[in-house]
This record gives C-alpha cells, structure tokens and sequence, in this order.
C-alpha cells in the first residue's frame, strides 16, 4: 500500500502532513501456535534499512524535517536504542547529517550492537550519563549546527511527538482493515511495551478513531522520564490537536481506546533485563516466530504471558511486536 490510510480517510491534510513510505505495509498478522486466543501483530520487518515501531513513527517526522529544508537532525535515546539506529540510517540515507546523545544504560551485546550500528553510519554521539546531561548535550549540538549553517532539526527521544504518534495512528487504522478483512478477529487488548510512549499514544487514537473495540495495555520498560497514563493520553490528545489543525474533522473531544500503562514488569529499570523477560523472550518466539531483546519487548511478552494465563478466555489478546527482526 503506497497511500497511507489517513490521507486516504482526511483528504485535507494531504500536503500539511507529509508522509515518507519506508516499509511494506500492512505487516502481518497471524495467531501464536498453541496459543488458542493470542495473535501477533510484526512490525518486526517493517522497512528497508531497519524495522520496528520507530520506522513508523519517521515516515512522518523525517518527512517533514525534508519539507522545512532541515539538513541536521538531532535526537536522543539510551546507548542500545531503536529510535537511534533508524533515525540514524533513514535520515543518513536521504542526506541528512545525523548527531546522537546517547544515555548510557546497562550494557550488554544487544546494546553493543545498537551503538555499533549508529557508529556505522557516520553520525555523531554524545554518550551521557543522565537525562539532564542529555538535555544540555541536544542543546549544544542543536546550537553548534545552527551557527554553521547546518539547519538543524530535533527529534525527541523515541521519536514521540504528536507527528511521530501518526504513524500508530496510521498502524491503528492499518489494524482495523485487516479486522475488517477478516485476518484476526477483533482483539480485546494490544500489548505494547511503553519507553517514550508514542507507540501507545498513537495506538490510543488510532483505535478510537477507527472503532475498535480494544484497550491498549502499555508494558512500562523506561523509569528515566515521567511516563504512564496521564503522559501517554496527554500525548495522544496533542496528536488529535495536530490532525485537527491539518485539516482533519475530528470531534473534540476525539474518541480514545481504553488505556492501562503498567511497570509490572519493569523490574530493576530501563534497560536491566529481568527474569521474566529472559524467559518471556524464547517462549514467545517458539510459540510466534518473533525475535526480541531481553529489555523492552520482551518485557511486553512477559506481560502477554501473564495476560494471557490469567484470562485465557476473555477474547483474543494481540501483541504488537514493535522490534526489528534483524536486532
């Protein structure tokens, strides 16, 4: 599919809400093998030079900043994150210098991984070790591209801002087709692990716009900056105000899909595996063919175990798988 669902459903904010197509939609849906009730949602392969959730999220916000002429980006995120490695690729990939502040996180051969691969790329990094650091560190880098003449752009951390939120906006109605179509049934609750809570917040409105009747359970795995419910709907209403300046006529207040954020199993803190998640991680992927990291999406699968256990007969559950298959 080329045209993303909501141009084709808000005609009006066609030229106001750019739209970049990076990966291959729809993503698949399929039900989990000996998992009567549990279906999955991959964006694991979706794009061309990295996958996941993030990739949804720069179809609209590098979009833009190549609209306003932005030759720099600056973004943020942990020393293993997702968001940096695709903004890092993409943005690389359509000529656009590229610098980093990376908060240092526990470290591991995922992590490595993760930094090794904005390395490739060329792009700078500031490796901090807290969030105030990080934000004087983005703000020096955002000075320093300014002054010479490098037209700079910002990106927040996990790429949630209310245009980053779009591209769950976009996923939700992406969801309700393949409902419609008859691919799953519709779930009763979507599991999403929550770090800058753009994936949820997308999902909140996208679901409510859309007519489904799902609440979105949101798998806390970040402790650093202040995230639950009120951010997360908060977020999810900044993007209904976006889509409403664009053109869109939404009603105010949008319809939202029920939300529950919990930290369950966060454990330790961002990026410190538990035991549930290094167990969570291999049972999911026997039982659905997903790969994952021991640190955010595993620690949702942990959840859809537990969800699933608990109320095995209590409608179909979907987890959203949101990381990249190759990681």
């Amino acid at each position: 599919m080329t045209v993303p669902h909501l141009h084709q459903r808000y005609p009006s904010i066609v030229g106001r809400l750019e739209f970049r197509r990076l990966g291959t939609a729809p993503t698949p849906v399929r039900p989990a093998t000996d998992l009567p009730g549990v279906w999955v949602k991959d964006d694991g392969g979706y794009g061309t030079l990295y996958g996941g959730n993030k990739v949804r999220k720069l179809e609209w916000t590098l979009a833009d900043l190549l609209r306003r002429g932005r030759r720099t980006v600056v973004t943020a995120g942990g020393t293993g994150s997702h968001h940096a490695v695709a903004v890092a690729r993409y943005a690389t990939d359509a000529g656009l210098r590229v610098a980093v502040v990376a908060l240092e996180q526990p470290h591991d051969d995922h992590v490595e991984r993760q930094a090794a691969a904005v390395r490739a790329t060329g792009a700078t990094v500031r490796r901090v070790g807290s969030v105030p650091a990080g934000y004087l560190a983005a703000g020096l880098l955002l000075a320093r591209a300014a002054v010479t003449g490098g037209r700079p752009g910002l990106l927040p951390i996990g790429g949630s801002s209310p245009r980053g939120c779009l591209g769950y906006v976009e996923a939700a109605f992406e969801l309700a087709a393949q409902v419609a179509a008859g691919a799953l049934p519709a779930p009763r609750q979507v599991v999403v692990p929550v770090g800058s809570g753009g994936t949820a917040a997308g999902l909140v409105l996208g679901l409510g716009l859309a007519g489904l009747p799902t609440r979105v359970v949101g798998v806390l795995v970040n402790d650093q900056t202040p995230m639950g419910e009120p951010q997360v709907r908060r977020l999810a209403e900044a993007t209904a105000r976006l889509l409403r300046r664009s053109g869109a006529p939404l009603p105010d207040p949008a319809p939202m899909a029920p939300l529950t954020v919990r930290a369950d199993w966060l454990g330790p803190g961002y990026g410190h595996p538990t035991d549930a998640s290094l167990t969570a991680a291999p049972w999911l992927a026997a039982h659905a063919g997903v790969r994952m990291e021991p640190v955010y999406t595993a620690k949702a699968a942990a959840a859809l175990r537990d969800l699933n256990e608990a109320e095995v007969d209590d409608g179909p559950l979907l987890y959203w798988h949101t990381a990249d298959e190759r990681s």
